[in-house]
């Protein structure tokens, strides 16, 4: 069986067919569109920032609750917290997001929001 350096074992142009086609349906999935990209993370990033400000929320209504909170401490959270949901409004306005864009399907776990 005569073999040289230049000639490729039997399967590897496969392998290699193969890999390129594996490549080429990524690349139809990933967008490297900038402003796409962009738009995503700032989708991720308003997630995160809506998700800590609604667990900020239910922390204030428990101290609230349990009396845990003065009335100066009670003013300057809900006004903190009436601010940054304004604050988060604009963002989602500047950046054409939804609310519901802000919930992430976490498949069987349900929805993050």
């Amino acid at each position: 069986m005569p073999s040289s350096r230049n000639s490729q074992p039997q399967g590897v142009e496969q392998i290699f067919a193969d890999a390129d086609a594996a490549l080429d349906s990524l690349s139809a999935r990933v967008s490297a569109d900038p402003e796409q990209v962009e738009r995503g993370l700032v989708q991720l990033v308003l997630t995160l920032v809506e998700l800590l400000r609604q667990l900020m929320e239910r922390q204030a209504i428990r101290r609230l609750d349990a009396g845990g909170l003065t009335d100066d401490e009670i003013e300057r959270v809900g006004r903190t917290l009436m601010l940054l949901e304004q604050r988060m409004g604009e963002l989602r306005d500047h950046f054409g997001l939804e609310p519901e864009d802000l919930n992430i399907d976490l498949g069987p776990l349900g929805r993050l929001l």
